[in-house]
């Protein structure tokens, strides 16, 4: 008898992994926190915050909603796990301590911006999600730079959050002002109907400035024009 129970065993034990086998999706790689994330950037990339939904996440990386709960606690984590990664910055490679502080600057700044338009989403979601240790990386290198370059400690910290404002201001108007160049054409006719009461912004001819790059980089050479050691 023993014998027998020890063989019905072993059939089923063998029944219950080809089943296990023939659950799983042979053409998938292993579920990983890496692959959780990487697939949340994709959805957040294509449907924005809204459009991501554990289901749906889980559904594209091909498992059960409830596997995805042995690598992450809820969707909460997993926004900011996909926002953190998408603001990863490796910097230029240096042999040296560089003397251009401004340059380094402009480099990390222009740098998070181009992040953040890569995926429109994480300019909404970085004021309101924890802060994790890329975007504390960014924030460290700066404040480390700017100090180097002569920041007083007591100003550092307006320093930091006036270059925060700058770079989320710029970065959210440029994801949101998405007019066609003849949705441009029409309210600059109209401003220039208008310009007895906007005389000044009509003879700039603000409403058809485009250079969104441009504007950024002399906006912020403005800022660290302000920012610079006095002589």
């Amino acid at each position: 008898m023993a014998t027998k129970r020890s063989g019905a065993q072993s059939k089923r034990s063998q029944r219950i992994s080809v089943s296990q086998s023939a659950q799983e999706p042979r053409s998938e790689p292993p579920l990983s926190l890496e692959r959780i994330v990487a697939t949340a950037v994709e959805l957040l990339d294509a449907q924005g915050v809204d459009g991501l939904k554990m289901r749906r996440l889980a559904d594209r990386l091909g498992s059960g909603a409830m596997s995805l709960y042995w690598h992450v606690d809820n969707k909460e984590e997993v926004f900011d796990l996909a926002l953190d990664s998408v603001l990863e910055y490796r910097g230029p490679p240096q042999i040296v301590e560089s003397q251009d502080w401004r340059g380094e600057v402009v480099h990390m700044l222009e740098d998070w911006r181009a992040s953040m338009l890569r995926h429109p989403w994480s300019a909404s979601l970085l004021p309101r999600r924890a802060l994790g240790p890329n975007i504390l990386g960014r924030l460290e290198l700066l404040s480390k730079t700017l100090s180097r370059a002569g920041v007083a400690d007591a100003d550092l910290n307006v320093a930091i959050w006036s270059l925060w404002n700058y770079v989320m201001g710029a970065t959210i108007t440029r994801a949101s002002f998405d007019l066609s160049d003849d949705d441009r054409a029409a309210a600059q006719q109209r401003l220039t109907r208008l310009s007895e009461h906007y005389p000044t912004i009509e003879r700039s001819r603000l409403l058809l400035d485009n250079d969104w790059d441009g504007a950024f980089r002399k906006g912020l050479d403005f800022l660290l024009d302000g920012l610079a050691p006095r002589q």
